[in-house]
């Protein structure tokens, strides 16, 4: 009785704080549906770290000396010193992705580059906000809608936010069907949402489909050497999916090994979401400067679009720029959903696939451009 009670009396409004941030991210994740898969752990994670004296955390013991703590070695073995688990889940993401729509019409490339203009303006305001340059760079990649890139470039900069870091790019890429309609018709008119574009899909060959990862590792790797991890494993993944030779290594990497990486990074992650380290007003701003990352990579897109609309006689419905960001296929299914919204025979589906997969390798290169740079 008197363990319960030293515990009780041990925990700071700061970890009670972390409680009830660990249970509102398992809520949303039961509740809501919103990324369960990553939510679920890291908010169970960030209770598990936050009980006093902790045994997932290292510990000193009076007669036994220091104990090791299952999340903080998983954190110091797979996150800090290898980055293994970030990169090892973008093999699972790069064997998921079908990159036929946007090999069928390679002008969609461009809006993946287009939506990442929010990154780096977020990283010149965090900069001016009075942030440490590594860390601004970290925290304008939360722009990237990509959790895993949010995760390994903070880590290798060696942001202090890990934490706020991870979980504003995890929760914005699961509040995209919220966050992202608001910010499209914000800057769009209901004429523009309403432009339809057929969809004429081009014959891909196999050797194209094979040729093209390989490819993309050689120039993001001459441009961005920084970038050769996080693209060099996605394209790996996707030349797994691709070659037609090892399909029970493909069902491996999308199912069993996504999922397994996935959840050892959001339980794993929680480390960083300490309550002495989490509660503060610079993550407040972080959460706040994440969102504004994310909502100007969606207005990028757009506008991106409607700019190539003042040159082109096919015009582009704008909503396909918003789909640029790297939260596959979330991104590509709600862009689906507003076309159709505003005209029931409006689907622009395959299109939105094209920028959206095309905003997952332009989110890898920019972390590696943003590596590259600040390191």
């Amino acid at each position: 009785m008197e363990f319960l009670w030293n515990g009780l009396l041990s925990i700071t409004w700061q970890q009670a704080v972390m409680y009830a941030v660990g249970l509102l991210l398992i809520y949303l994740a039961i509740e809501k549906d919103y990324e369960p898969a990553l939510l679920l752990p890291m908010g169970f994670g960030a209770i598990l770290v936050n009980i006093p004296f902790s045994g997932a955390l290292n510990q000193m013991m009076e007669g036994v000396g220091e104990t090791h703590g299952i999340v903080q070695w998983l954190f110091e073995t797979g996150i800090e010193a290898s980055e293994a688990f970030p990169l090892l889940l973008f093999i699972g993401i790069g064997a998921m992705i079908d990159f036929g729509p946007l090999l069928s019409n390679p002008k969609m490339f461009l809006f993946g580059a287009a939506a990442q203009f929010g990154i780096f303006f977020t990283i010149v305001v965090a900069a001016f906000l009075g942030f440490d340059i590594r860390d601004a760079a970290s925290i304008g990649i939360i722009g990237a809608a990509d959790g895993p890139t949010s995760i390994l470039v903070s880590q290798v900069l060696k942001s202090n936010y890990i934490g706020p870091i991870a979980v504003a790019a995890y929760s914005y890429m699961a509040l995209v069907p919220i966050i992202q309609p608001m910010a499209v018709k914000a800057v769009t008119t209901k004429k523009e949402r309403m432009i339809k574009m057929p969809y004429q899909p081009g014959k891909v060959s196999r050797l194209t489909r094979i040729a093209f990862p390989i490819i993309v590792t050689f120039i993001a790797g001459l441009v961005a050497p920084a970038s050769v991890s996080l693209v060099g494993f996605l394209m790996f993944g996707n030349l797994i999916r691709e070659c037609g030779c090892l399909n029970s290594l493909s069902e491996t990497a999308q199912h069993t090994l996504a999922n397994l990486i996935t959840l050892l990074l959001g339980i794993t992650i929680s480390f960083s979401m300490r309550a002495e380290q989490f509660v503060t007003v610079q993550t407040l701003m972080i959460m706040v400067l994440g969102l504004f990352a994310f909502v100007f990579d969606t207005v990028g897109g757009v506008l991106f679009a409607k700019f190539l609309n003042l040159f082109s006689k096919n015009k582009i419905n704008p909503m396909i720029g918003a789909a640029g960001i790297s939260a596959f296929p979330m991104s590509a299914r709600v862009i689906e959903k507003m076309g159709v919204a505003e005209d029931s025979t409006n689907h622009l589906l395959m299109h939105a696939i094209g920028a959206n997969v095309s905003g997952q390798v332009a989110s890898a290169v920019a972390g590696g451009i943003v590596l590259g740079f600040f390191m």
